[in-house]
């Protein structure tokens, strides 16, 4: 069986991880592969099918039911939830606030754990997300841990929704992410923390390209 390259980005929200992690990996000509979005369908879905997102029978129940698929097509990837592309629709407020307590629940972090490590065991992959070093791969033979001021990051995260045509508060936004900065931190299950083998980079004051770059630096090294 051959051996897979595997890259792990790992960081809180608004750092980047996403944006850096598509470049790179088309850079590299690797797959990219978005955990955070999966469990932003779970939440999607479970929102649409009307459970709890504090039922924990109700959400392993509803697992059964969840078919996703990742596609790239010409405006980059999309993530189709049986069948339904919600590419757009899981980047609401609405489930950003509520992914957090999706991500918490083991039945669902095992599924999706299992998934992610199904794909990296068959192709060379870069994944981002809050515990790819320390839980998803935590051999991969790159780890990186972006991080940036929470000013930085609710910036981006406002910029990002605004260009989508959705008015977000930017005072609002910082409560926002640093509520969902102390969940992913303090929840039981695979909690957001920097692996001790991974490199820590601080994107605050660099952009996208700059950070691209020493990254493909570092691995083409």
């Amino acid at each position: 069986m051959k051996e897979t390259l595997q890259i792990a980005i790992d960081g809180p929200a608004g750092a980047g991880k996403s944006s850096v992690a598509k470049a790179l990996a088309k850079r590299l000509g690797c797959i990219y592969l978005d955990t955070g979005a999966m469990y932003r369908a779970v939440t999607w879905f479970a929102m649409q099918e009307q459970v709890s997102l504090e039922d924990s029978a109700a959400m392993e129940a509803l697992l059964e039911k969840i078919q996703l698929e990742f596609k790239e097509e010409p405006g980059g990837q999309h993530l189709y939830c049986n069948g339904v592309d919600i590419t757009e629709a899981i980047r609401t407020t609405e489930i950003s606030a509520n992914v957090s307590a999706v991500a918490m629940l083991p039945s669902v972090r095992e599924a999706m754990v299992a998934q992610q490590q199904k794909i990296a065991a068959d192709c060379d992959v870069l994944m981002d997300g809050r515990d790819i070093g320390t839980t998803v791969l935590p051999d991969a033979r790159y780890k990186f841990f972006l991080t940036a001021s929470l000013e930085e990051r609710a910036r981006r995260r406002c910029l990002e929704l605004q260009q989508k045509g959705i008015a977000v508060d930017l005072e609002q936004m910082k409560r926002d992410i640093a509520l969902r900065d102390e969940k992913d931190s303090k929840r039981a299950v695979s909690p957001l923390v920097q692996a001790a083998d991974a490199e820590r980079i601080d994107t605050s004051d660099m952009t996208l390209e700059e950070v691209v770059e020493k990254l493909f630096a570092k691995i083409a090294k």
